[in-house]
């Protein structure tokens, strides 16, 4: 499972600030394969954000300086992607709609702001802290993994919050500082951090399933062996 390695066009001029978020427990090649569509979609760097201590997920089985750590081996030398370490930094708990709020106000009320999800992700956004006030600081972009069940499993508030928003435009994302739902269509790694942690615990290769120095770090950690309950 190669992750792309194109190199990335130079930057829109009107290129949102786009953040991937998660626990990344550990990354892995589908992480990658979602940083790199988006990058090449909207023309932009793609900031991989970790959470710090995330609310809504069991503790991951990866300390934060671990999880920072893996990201900045499976990253490297890949053009358009960066570790961003703000969740980290912050005491407390790490809730989206905070850290969209920080970034409005650094950047103002007119620079566009995306977030980028996985499809499992949005299914389960109404169960975020303060949900419902994420589309006035950011747009969404989701990633549809194979096999989700984007099309027919929204749950009534969600399909209402989104209703009018979902467009297949990147030009949208550009146009507009918040508000749309871009959804990425094209076909991802059906990868799962779960998976992954699975297979470490049975002894299984990691080949194909996350970059070579992550799995050498985990190797040489023992990452996960003791710890197999763990976030995606």
């Amino acid at each position: 499972m190669p992750v792309p390695a194109r190199c990335l066009r130079p930057e829109h001029p009107v290129a949102p600030f786009l953040v991937y978020g998660g626990t990344f427990d550990p990354v892995h090649c589908g992480h990658l394969a979602i940083a790199c569509a988006a990058r090449d979609a909207l023309q932009c760097t793609v900031r991989l954000m970790p959470a710090g201590d995330p609310p809504h997920r069991a503790a991951p089985g990866a300390n934060a300086i671990e999880r920072a750590a893996m990201i900045a081996l499976a990253i490297d030398a890949m053009p358009g992607l960066v570790l961003d370490r703000r969740e980290l930094e912050r005491a407390g708990p790490s809730y989206t709609v905070d850290t969209l709020e920080a970034l409005r106000t650094e950047l103002g009320p007119s620079r566009p702001i995306a977030w980028l999800v996985g499809a499992d992700s949005l299914l389960g956004l109404t169960g975020w802290h303060r949900w419902t006030e994420l589309l006035d600081l950011a747009h969404l972009v989701v990633a549809d993994r194979p096999g989700s069940a984007l099309d027919s499993a929204l749950a009534p508030a969600l399909a209402d919050a989104l209703r009018g928003r979902w467009t297949d435009r990147a030009d949208a994302v550009r146009d507009a500082p918040s508000g749309r739902v871009l959804r990425l269509g094209q076909p991802l790694h059906a990868v799962s951090a779960t998976e992954v942690r699975a297979r470490i615990a049975r002894g299984a290769s990691l080949q194909g399933w996350v970059p070579g120095k992550v799995a050498a770090f985990i190797d040489e950690t023992g990452l996960y062996r003791s710890r197999p309950g763990a976030s995606l």
